[in-house]
């Protein structure tokens, strides 16, 4: 049963990070991701020490008003004349110190550390439970990580047409009405709160990996973006599957095998991809010099 929690927690995971990350990745926006995945660290602690629990529906408040932050931060930076990547790292830099700074300030006596927010791990998932009304119904993580798919696959759904336009043409969405900027920060908040759900689990440094790896890995295999949500998700979490199996196998970080494997897959797609695959392209370009030989 253990190994089951386990695994379902990674295989939610990696799909509540693989349906958001594909319009990251649509939108050019990866290092977002990266940025909002530490950044959201002072809003961590500022809704620990408001609520004085550990309570995640506070910290996913917290995290998700830290993470718009950021992004109209980056935004207002970029927007005055600074460059994008610079926006990126200023921000999420000074944002995570300030984080770091604040745990170690006022959280030294109690369960809330580095190692339990930007590390994690999964392998501690079956035993960190919750109940209702006195009957236990299952581990913590995988409710948290199992309301992030939900939520994201109810909002993805409802606006999918208008996420869709604007993540490939900003400027007809404007012209046809569609609010731009407010359903930038609504996918924005959506990262926000995948991360905090994603923290006890996977850690914020893998889940930028879950964001990033799956959908790049399907981007590379279609070119049509239902198909290429429905494949971050298979992708993400076959690689969670096969990282569990690695990870008992080499004895190692199952979070990080994870990762491994996921990386694997990219791997795979960009030498063998139909349409960017490095050999197939190296194989059509051979081809097509002899067939033009073959004419001379």
């Amino acid at each position: 049963m253990n190994t089951f929690f386990v695994i379902l927690t990674g295989v939610l995971v990696a799909s509540a990070c693989g349906v958001v990350g594909c319009f990251l990745v649509l939108r050019k926006m990866a290092m977002i991701g990266d940025a909002i995945s530490h950044s959201v660290l002072p809003g961590i602690v500022i809704a620990f020490l408001v609520s004085g629990s550990r309570e995640s529906v506070a910290m996913m408040l917290g995290a998700a008003v830290i993470g718009l932050l950021t992004v109209f931060l980056i935004q207002l930076f970029h927007q005055s004349g600074v460059q994008s990547d610079a926006s990126i790292g200023v921000v999420f830099t000074a944002l995570f110190a300030i984080g770091i700074t604040m745990v170690s300030l006022y959280t030294r006596n109690i369960d809330l550390d580095l190692d339990c927010v930007l590390y994690g791990e999964i392998a501690y998932v079956p035993w960190n439970t919750i109940e209702w009304f006195g009957t236990d119904i299952g581990p913590k993580a995988v409710w948290l990580v199992g309301f992030a798919f939900a939520l994201n696959v109810l909002v993805i759904g409802l606006f999918y047409k208008q996420f869709k336009v604007c993540s490939f043409d900003p400027g007809l969405a404007a012209a046809v009405g569609i609010p731009v900027a407010l359903f930038h920060y609504l996918l924005m908040g959506l990262v926000s709160v995948t991360t905090v759900a994603s923290f006890e689990s996977v850690g914020a440094i893998l889940v930028v990996g879950m964001l990033v790896v799956p959908p790049l890995t399907a981007y590379l295999l279609t070119e049509k973006l239902s198909r290429m949500i429905v494949y971050s998700v298979l992708i993400g979490s076959a690689s969670a599957v096969a990282g569990y199996y690695l990870a008992m196998l080499l004895d190692a970080s199952i979070a990080a095998s994870m990762i491994t494997v996921a990386g694997a897959f990219l791997l795979l797609a960009i030498l063998f991809s139909p349409t960017h695959g490095v050999v197939l392209r190296k194989l059509r370009q051979k081809r097509g010099l002899g067939e033009v030989a073959a004419e001379v």
